[in-house]
């Protein structure tokens, strides 16, 4: 049930990071962003963390996912963690305070093998039964810790030989494979009694095999970051595509790229998802939750609240 006590409210959440060793399992000194490196401490400022929830609450926003990863010294499995992660009982204790905030926390873990090295030694043993017990008992404890919530967001983008060629160890799961690991992530979820959430762009490069053996329980998440949302830009279409084929939709967007991505996918997704498809927005910064990037979250909070407002009057009408 969200925050304010409603099934039927949308979603305006942000994304934001206790982990971050979401990327390179190296120090990547040719790229110009190297905050996507691992570290062997916790990047996670708590003054910027209150201030960015203080602005949530201000802008009218109801919920937070949050990106575990490494940030958490895990009782199943503490050899994840790092300097600074934060115990469980810490992390409990905090998922309360948002509630009396008014916010619903959400967790993500991201099982990509793009974005897996949170996992440690584990992402050197992807699909292997140790891999599958240590992905059991993640789920499990961080479905406990978050009191079973309502979605559990799984990741699941971007595992490509491209997005890992920065990387010291590179690994893709594809075919059969791929579908068998992600229905042993859903099945873990959903045996905790919560809903499966992924990123959709799977579809952008196999799109017969998603419509084909992605169950429609799972909450689908297309991100689009530009401001093109014309008949060309197919990555933006493949929202209409998504509604096309009957699956529940948390449309996202980002300030990563332009300031105008959110407003214009509020808009577009406004008219082009049914309402009771609509579950919500997400919006995603994509930078550390750390001081040096503390305007880049707050435009992001703000960028959302102004479409919200937006989509709010033209409902109205």
């Amino acid at each position: 049930m969200a925050a304010n006590g409603s099934e039927e409210a949308l979603m305006w959440g942000v994304l934001w990071h206790l982990g971050y060793n979401m990327w390179s399992d190296r120090k990547t000194p040719e790229r110009e962003q190297t905050h996507i490196d691992a570290r062997d401490h916790l990047r996670f400022d708590e003054p910027l963390w209150a201030d960015l929830l203080s602005a949530a609450v201000g802008e009218g926003l109801n919920t937070v996912v949050l990106d575990l990863g490494e940030g958490v010294r895990y009782e199943s499995h503490p050899e994840l963690a790092v300097e600074g992660s934060w115990s469980p009982e810490r992390l409990h204790e905090e998922l309360g305070r948002l509630r009396e905030m008014g916010l619903e926390p959400l967790p993500k873990l991201n099982f990509s093998t793009a974005h897996d090295a949170w996992l440690g030694p584990y992402a050197r043993a992807v699909s292997t039964p140790e891999y599958y017990a240590v992905c059991r008992d993640l789920i499990a404890e961080v479905i406990d810790l978050f009191d079973r919530p309502r979605l559990f967001h799984l990741g699941m983008d971007e595992e490509t030989a491209q997005h890992q060629r920065y990387y010291s160890y590179a690994v893709i799961r594809q075919y059969d494979l791929w579908w068998h690991d992600l229905y042993y992530y859903i099945d873990q979820v959903e045996r905790g009694g919560v809903r499966p959430w992924v990123w959709s762009d799977y579809v952008w490069h196999h799109p017969e095999a998603f419509y084909r053996n992605m169950p429609t329980s799972v909450l689908q998440s297309n991100w689009y970051y530009q401001d093109d949302f014309g008949p060309e830009a197919s990555r933006a279409q493949a929202y209409a595509d998504l509604e096309a084929h009957g699956f529940d939709q948390v449309p996202t967007g980002s300030n990563w790229a332009t300031d105008a991505n959110m407003g214009l996918t509020v808009e577009f997704c406004q008219k082009t998802i049914a309402p009771e498809r609509l579950k919500g927005f997400l919006q995603t910064i994509w930078r550390p939750t750390l001081e040096p990037f503390r305007e880049k979250h707050l435009e992001g909070v703000r960028q959302l609240g102004e479409a919200k407002r937006r989509f709010e009057a033209a409902a109205k009408e």
